[in-house]
């Protein structure tokens, strides 16, 4: 389908984003809130309005939208619905209140709290009422809720909720810088979020005229399994040397939700604790990712990455704890077949994603462009699950800094599936990232304004 917005829905979109802009003009200058005896606290944070304009939406086409994926009966489309361009508001908040007290002898103790709230809808008003955590399975977990001590000579020491860096990096600068946020950081087969965690990172070590920080993350999730017992382990590095920047990201997870979101909480193979002893096999997903940008003059910067990913599968099995007919996380089942006396079997799967962009700047101008590829996967199921498509978007963006912690920008993309039908396995939905859904058209293509205040 070509992309022929209407020309009310361009004149909302520019109306909504000019209000916006017209109001974040007036505020107070951006700047972190220093406060507390010595200023040992601080209160730092973002607001962000974004409004698009994107062909080939349907609202409420799939029968049943809030399944997950890798329900069969979530394949179910609703006939007769019509597919055209719609607009879209997405609004986002996310302040952190944070606190340092110097111990002496080098070491600072810290604390860090912090939560994301998103509102999305048909304007900025309904976007602002709609306004819920960024979460969509467990709103228990934050985005930093911990305490740490750190020593300049030795380290430092964090426990408690925190985000992963497979997805906090991949997010921001990676995929922030060139259009691609979620499409990068929000795919494939890592997670996100970490809510019983301990993080270990070194002291800077200088190796070949670079600087090398090593980190390493453990999360035991929700310790209510004691048979499936959930285990979440990352290793982390960070080179840089001059203008080059490498980020080394090896994360493997025992017994959390299958799935291939990389924003997802890491907790336990359920939500139920109870299933623990119903569930007679665990699951077990992983990501390799390395990611690197180039200041390759002083006013352009190149960076790419590749991820590759692996999932176990899992088995579909129906829960007797809790609500009837309820069924467990499943991934990449082979429906209605029966293999070895198990039902339903989950397959194992991999895949490998990649991204590219670069950035020309001048003055308070940006311009970038951006590349993701989410590959096909090789599976032994023998049913088709997603594993034969793939899926790649471009995008163009510009950024203009007005100073005073405002930035406002434009962008453009497309995007395009390999096939007709379930999107690919590193892919959390089927209409996920553009709202084209892959089993209704293989293309899409959108733009949009928004303004972000930083304080």
């Amino acid at each position: 389908m070509s992309f022929q917005p209407p020309f009310s829905l361009v004149g909302n979109c520019a109306l909504k984003v000019s209000l916006t802009i017209a109001a974040l003009l007036v505020v107070t200058p951006g700047f972190a809130i220093d406060f507390g005896p010595d200023g040992m606290f601080s209160l730092t944070g973002f607001a962000k309005v974004e409004t698009a304009l994107s062909s080939n939406q349907c609202k409420d086409c799939a029968r049943f939208p809030l399944e997950e994926k890798d329900r069969v009966w979530a394949d179910e489309m609703v006939n007769g619905k019509e597919y055209k361009a719609m607009a879209q508001t997405t609004t986002l908040f996310q302040p952190w209140l944070g606190v340092k007290y110097n111990l002496g002898q080098g070491y600072t103790a810290s604390a860090l709290l912090s939560q994301r709230f998103r509102g999305g809808g048909g304007s900025v008003a309904d976007s602002v009422k709609s306004m819920d955590r960024d979460m969509a399975f467990d709103t228990n977990i934050w985005y930093e809720k911990n305490i740490a001590i750190s020593h300049e000579d030795y380290g430092r020491v964090a426990i408690g909720s925190m985000t992963s860096r497979g997805w906090a990096v991949a997010d921001y600068p990676y995929g922030t810088n060139i259009g691609l946020s979620n499409e990068w950081a929000s795919s494939g087969a890592g997670y996100g979020m970490l809510g019983n965690a301990v993080r270990v990172t070194t002291r800077p070590f200088d190796v070949m005229n670079g600087d090398l920080v090593l980190e390493s993350t453990v999360d035991q999730g929700n310790t209510g399994f004691t048979k499936n017992k959930p285990l979440f382990v990352e290793l982390y590095a960070q080179y840089h040397q001059g203008d080059l920047v490498i980020d080394a990201v090896l994360q493997n997870a025992k017994n959390g939700k299958p799935m291939a979101w990389g924003h997802g909480p890491f907790s336990g193979l359920t939500d139920i604790s109870a299933d623990d002893t119903l569930l007679s096999v665990g699951a077990e997903q992983s990501i390799v990712m390395a990611v690197a940008r180039y200041q390759l003059t002083s006013q352009i910067e190149l960076s790419g990455g590749v991820r590759a990913n692996h999932w176990s599968g899992m088995r579909a099995l129906q829960m007797s704890s809790g609500t009837e007919g309820r069924y467990n996380s499943m991934f990449n089942v082979a429906w209605d077949t029966n293999v070895d006396g198990v039902p339903n079997p989950g397959y194992a799967a991999t895949s490998v994603d990649f991204s590219a962009g670069a950035r020309y700047r001048t003055g308070p101008w940006t311009a970038s462009v951006g590349l993701i590829y989410l590959g096909t996967a090789t599976t032994s199921n023998p049913t088709e699950r997603g594993q034969s498509n793939d899926a790649t978007a471009v995008t163009v963006g510009l950024n203009f800094d007005y100073g005073q912690g405002i930035q406002l920008y434009g962008f453009a993309g497309m995007s395009h599936f390999g096939r007709i039908g379930l999107s690919p396995i590193s892919m959390p939905g089927n209409n996920a990232f553009w709202g084209v859904d892959s089993r209704v058209s293989q293309d899409g293509n959108w733009f949009g304004a928004g303004v972000v205040y930083t304080f």
